[in-house]
């Protein structure tokens, strides 16, 4: 063999793990994303960016490197299977999840592909990881509420409208969240002297119905707990406005959309910490070994607009302790 083929032959070698590495970079990666928003709504497209922002701080760029798949529900709650099976079909590197729904139905269409969820409130009870500490499958994430934290609607309800004895409550009935949110509520409630009426949060026709019945009667109020309300939202809003219903609401963009007050978790810090927990999975770990994680921050706001339209005053006790008021 000449001495210039043999060195070229030698150069060639060596180039070969610059070239594998360069390709690996190039690589792009596929996340998956089932959101509970519709894509016209204002929540949806806020929690989509800072995904999205969060990825691009840690590295990441859509469109070079990585490709985000998102299916998105909205009010139509019975195509989360077939919108969970779509994206499970292109088999991402992993899924994000929000909401109990959702996970669900990923849970049904795939045991390997790799899922993150948020807004799960019992992910041990729901038969999605083994426990918090040690997921032990291929779902991991963040929760939102204890059950008992629950009851807080109850009593803030109260403390606001000193007059309501009857509670109309929307819940999931079909699953483990909202079971147990109704239970803790039910307990703190029978205390207060409230009686409640569960309602179905699947139908629209069903949630008019409900709300027009139970207005005929006088000293009511709403509870929202969370589980499939949020599609329906706006409609639950303007019942309550119209039949001057005294209600409280699991998240903030419930007030900001015109509810009266809201308490839970903020909803866009556990976007972020999501992402984070995807970026790790993008560089090889896995989801048993992520524990479920719990919110860290709670937040009360009130929507004095609305207080005013309902002909309440809200106590300057609660004021004071409130995160943000709405004027």
């Amino acid at each position: 063999m000449r001495r210039r083929e043999f060195l070229g032959i030698l150069g060639g070698a060596a180039a070969w793990p610059v070239a594998s590495k360069a390709q690996q970079a190039e690589r792009v990666r596929r996340v998956g994303m089932l959101n509970i928003f519709g894509p016209d709504d204002p929540e949806g497209r806020a929690r989509r960016a800072d995904f999205e922002q969060t990825l691009q701080q840690l590295g990441w760029t859509v469109g070079r490197d990585l490709k985000i798949e998102t299916r998105q529900v909205g009010a139509d709650l019975d195509s989360v299977r077939r919108y969970a099976a779509e994206l499970v079909a292109l088999a991402p590197d992993v899924i994000f999840s929000i909401g109990s729904i959702t996970v669900a139905s990923l849970q049904q269409a795939t045991r390997t592909i790799p899922i993150v969820f948020m807004n799960v409130p019992d992910p041990v009870g729901a038969g999605f990881v083994e426990s918090m500490a040690h997921p032990g499958g291929n779902i991991t994430g963040f929760s939102n509420f204890e059950y008992s934290m629950s009851g807080k609607w109850a009593e803030l309800l109260k403390q606001i409208a000193p007059h309501v004895t009857r509670a109309l409550v929307f819940r999931d009935p079909t699953s483990a969240a909202g079971i147990g949110q109704f239970a803790a509520i039910r307990s703190v409630a029978q205390s207060l002297g409230v009686e409640l009426t569960p309602v179905n949060v699947r139908d629209t026709d069903e949630i008019e119905r409900n709300v027009a019945a139970f207005a005929r009667s006088g000293n009511g109020g709403v509870i929202v707990t969370t589980g499939g309300t949020a599609a329906h939202r706006k409609l639950i809003i303007n019942l309550a406005a119209r039949y001057k219903l005294p209600s409280i609401y699991p998240y903030r963009y419930y007030a900001v959309d015109g509810g009266l007050i809201s308490y839970g978790p903020n909803t866009h810090d556990p976007v972020r910490r999501a992402a984070g927990y995807v970026d790790r999975i993008l560089k090889g770990e896995k989801p048993a070994d992520m524990p479920v994680q719990a919110p860290t921050k709670y937040e009360l706001i009130v929507n004095l607009k609305t207080a005013k339209a309902l002909g309440l005053n809200i106590p300057q006790s609660l004021l004071a302790t409130a995160d943000e008021i709405i004027e």
